[in-house]
């Protein structure tokens, strides 16, 4: 990967580290990153207590210092897809250090994924993978992986 590569992906700061989101396209990257960034801002009891976009459907990814850095694409700055809904504007981070890669709808995802799958080296960093399988809930696995619960549905009437 080149130096500043810009890549097909989403990201989102969760406390002090940002979640890379990749996979093809229609994958679920934007639904993943608006229901993070939802996830914090409905959170009762501040167990996400916050989580802001940095960039959705292209980022650009520099290796320095041995952390990842990811940073919008200038052109969509502040830009998510909500679907059904559009084009939203929503504050962002200019810059945030990837400490965790999310591989939507990913072929070796598995039930108890070896320790190789749970690795993963981009721009000479490794970093932590989650390898999340077609229809699985992305969002539940990566706040299990942040040791956080998922905030319970309210209950029906």
């Amino acid at each position: 990967m080149a130096a500043d590569a810009s890549i097909h992906a989403s990201a989102v700061l969760i406390g002090a580290k940002a979640v890379l989101i990749r996979g093809a396209s229609g994958a679920g990257k934007s639904q993943l990153a608006w229901a993070l960034i939802q996830a914090a801002r409905n959170s009762p009891s501040a167990t996400l207590p916050f989580a802001r976009l940095v960039g959705d459907d292209r980022v650009h990814l520099e290796a320095s210092g041995g952390r990842l850095l990811v940073r919008p694409a200038p052109a969509l700055a502040g830009l998510i897809e909500v679907r059904g809904l559009g084009i939203r504007q929503l504050p962002h981070e200019a810059v945030a250090i990837v400490g965790l890669v999310v591989d939507l709808a990913a072929a070796d995802a598995a039930r108890f994924p070896a320790e190789e799958a749970a690795q993963t080296a981009i721009s000479g960093v490794s970093l932590p993978r989650l390898a999340v399988a077609p229809g699985q809930d992305a969002l539940a696995l990566v706040l299990a992986w942040q040791g956080i619960a998922p905030v319970p549905a309210p209950a029906a009437d």
